[in-house]
Formats: C-alpha cells, sequence, structure tokens
C-alpha cells in the first residue's frame, strides 16, 4: 500500500547474535527459578569427599555404607576421625599430671606448638594451613599468620628476633614477623614437604630438612641458600640442635647424622648403630645425652660424643591399644633436661627420668670404640 511505510532498525552482527542465543535459551533452557529436586545419594558423595580431602581417615565414597547397627554400636566415619584427630590443645600440670586448659579453634590436626621465653605467647601450626598466635593470659587467638598454600609441619622460634618459622606441605619455610603477622621472606629451595625446623642466634640462622632428604642452611638477612647437605637417602623428618655447641643432628630411616656448625655444615660422624626405623623425634639436652623415637615405638638414648646407644627402651601402649600403636611422635626434654617427654600414637603422653639406682653393674655400658668412623 503505497500510504504506509515501515521503518526497519538497523542491527549489528553482535546483537543479532545476542539475539539469537537469547531466544535459543529461551526455548531448550530450563526455568532457572525452579531449582532440581535434591539428590540426596550425591549429596552425601560430596559430602564424603570433601571430608576425606580436608580432614583424611574417612572411608571413599565408593564403598558401601553399611547401616547403623545400633546393637552393636558401631561407629559411624565422622566420629572415628574425631577420635583420630580432636584438633585441640591441651595444657597440663607437669608436677600433678592433671590437665588444666583446653584450647580448641583448629579444623585440622595440630602438628607443633612453640612457647615464646620472653612474652606470654604459645604459636600452633595445622593441617588447615593455619599458623596461630596464642595469648596464654587470656587463652585465646590473637593473631593469625596466612600464606601457606597446604597444610603447616612443622615450626620454630628465633632465639634472639621476634620472627617466627614455619614449613610445610608447600616446599616453603616461610619467616613471619609475629608482631605485624606479616611475612618477611618464603625461603624457596625445597622440592618437596618441609618436615622440620630450627633456629640459632647466629649464621647460619635458619636449618630445615626436607623429604626430598635434603639439608638447607639459609642467610636470613638476604632471603637465600648457604649450602644444600645432601647426606642423607630418605626423608629427613626430624632435626635438633645442641644446646651448648655449635653442631645438630638429623635423623631419617637410613642413619642419625651429626654435623657442625658454622662451618658450612661440615658432616661429623654417622650414629654408631642403626635403629632401622622411621625417626619421627630427636631431643638433646646440656649433658649430651640425645633420645630419639620411632614409629614402632623403640626409644633410643646415645651419648652425643662418641655416637654410641647406650639404652634401647621399647614404649608400652597403654591398655585397650593396639601394639601398631606405639609409635613415637615428638620427643623433648624440659627446661632443667632431667625429664623426656614423648607424644605417642596411642594416644598418651609419657614422661621419662634417669633410674636413680641405677649402677655400672646393674646397666653394664658395653661399648668398644671403633677402629673408623663411617663418614658417607
Amino acid at each position: 500500500m503505497p500510504g504506509l511505510t515501515m521503518e526497519i532498525e538497523p542491527h549489528s552482527q553482535i546483537s543479532l547474535s545476542c539475539k539469537y542465543l537469547k531466544r535459543a535459551l529461551d526455548l531448550y533452557a530450563p526455568d532457572h527459578s525452579q531449582f532440581a529436586p535434591p539428590d540426596p545419594e550425591s549429596k552425601k558423595i560430596r559430602l564424603c569427599h570433601k571430608i576425606q580431602v580436608g580432614f583424611g581417615g574417612v572411608e571413599p565414597a565408593s564403598k558401601p555404607t553399611c547401616p547403623a547397627d545400633h546393637n552393636n554400636e558401631r561407629l559411624a566415619p565422622l566420629n572415628a576421625l574425631a577420635l583420630r584427630a580432636d584438633r585441640t590443645i591441651k595444657i597440663w600440670d607437669v608436677a600433678t599430671g592433671v590437665l588444666k586448659l583446653t584450647l580448641t579453634g583448629d579444623i585440622g590436626q595440630v602438628r607443633g606448638l612453640v612457647v615464646n621465653n620472653k612474652h606470654t605467647y604459645m604459636f600452633s601450626c595445622s593441617d588447615d594451613k593455619q599458623v596461630k598466635c596464642w595469648d596464654l593470659e587470656h587463652n585465646k587467638v590473637i593473631r593469625s599468620y596466612h600464606g601457606h598454600l597446604h597444610g603447616v609441619y612443622c615450626l620454630a622460634l628465633h632465639p634472639t628476633l621476634d620472627v617466627l618459622l614455619t614449613g610445610g606441605r608447600d616446599s616453603l619455610c616461610r619467616v613471619w614477623d609475629i608482631r605485624t603477622k606479616l611475612q618477611v621472606f618464603a625461603l624457596s629451595g625445597h622440592t618437596s614437604d618441609v618436615f622440620s625446623v630450627f633456629a640459632r642466634p647466629t649464621d647460619p640462622q635458619v636449618v630445615t630438612g626436607s623429604s626430598d632428604s635434603t639439608i638447607k642452611l639459609w642467610d636470613l638477612r638476604y632471603g637465600k641458600t648457604m649450602t644444600t647437605l645432601t647426606h642423607h637417602k630418605h626423608i629427613v623428618r626430624a632435626m635438633a640442635p645442641h644446646p651448648k655447641e655449635n653442631a645438630f643432628v638429623s635423623a631419617s630411616a637410613d642413619n642419625i647424622k651429626k654435623f657442625s656448625l658454622p662451618r658450612g655444615g661440615e658432616f661429623c660422624h654417622n650414629m654408631l648403630s642403626q635403629q632401622r626405623a622411621t625417626v619421627n623425634a630427636v631431643a638433646v639436652n646440656e649433658d649430651g645425652v640425645m633420645a630419639t623415637g620411632g614409629d614402632r615405638g623403640g626409644l633410643w638414648l646415645w651419648d652425643w660424643k662418641s655416637g654410641h646407644s647406650f639404652q634401647q627402651i621399647e614404649t608400652i601402649v597403654q591398655p585397650g591399644s593396639l601394639e601398631s600403636e606405639a609409635g613415637i611422635y615428638a620427643a623433648c626434654y624440659d627446661k632443667t633436661g632431667s625429664r623426656l617427654v614423648t607424644c605417642e600414637a596411642d594416644k598418651t603422653i609419657k614422661m621419662w627420668k634417669e633410674d636413680e639406682n641405677a649402677t655400672p653393674e646393674t646397666h653394664p655400658l658395653n661399648f668398644r670404640p671403633p677402629k673408623e668412623i663411617r663418614r658417607f
């Protein structure tokens, strides 16, 4: 018709493509305002997988789940998880052995504790990537140090500086300013998990041991590696410096080795005996008595100077525990150096002291110095 005119709106290629895409979504996509009915089986699988990855110790979701039997009182996987790692910090009275306080707040297993000698602060690290500072006067967390990408396995305080050292699964040893919560350095160089760390007042001020079977000495001024020790063949799980001498020991499944400092970590010698176990803990007192604890429950006592093991003790599990729960996970001496404290796999804390009635006749020292000490 000549009287009617129709005006056509111009469209670009992009606007036409958007219109066609919107029309296709309107035709084929479901109504987003209506949620799909919940699937209890998929929700159970997601929850089990989340707990397995986050906490460990839970049966995988692919296994068939058995119904709860109240007559036999079977424990659910979540209850077994709480029994394996209660994620708490307990403070005990050493004189009486009475539990004084329980601190809660960690999501993962607590891996390490250290108490500041200059302030009323305690630091903890756990598998939930958290490093926390506790005020022991008010019994609460006052600072949190964020930066680790995975679980934190070890920590140590610098003896003279207000610096905290932490190492973990991300293969880094992080240096923190405990006052400002700022990260000073991220000491990188290990290729696997960092299991042990300690600090010294003089160079090298930081020493780390890793599951890549190496030990690194660090320059804290520049955050760089000074020396890398490659004497071990297996994971270095524990290290301990001597309280008076400039030396330290490192423990691994292959052997226990002693190094001298500060001469670049010069290797001194191996211990004269081999514990033949995965050594998880090492402690040395001022009298030169070194204690090592293994995963099979063996507590060995060594002479620091000669490297001779003069006593081997097999720990006894508490009644109701399995024989496989005899492992020793941590060991340290008290302030006096006369009491040894061990944390074991049967959920007990044991204190050891020197036998006052021991004599050379009852406990003979069968030691023959070797002709030459192995240096490999």
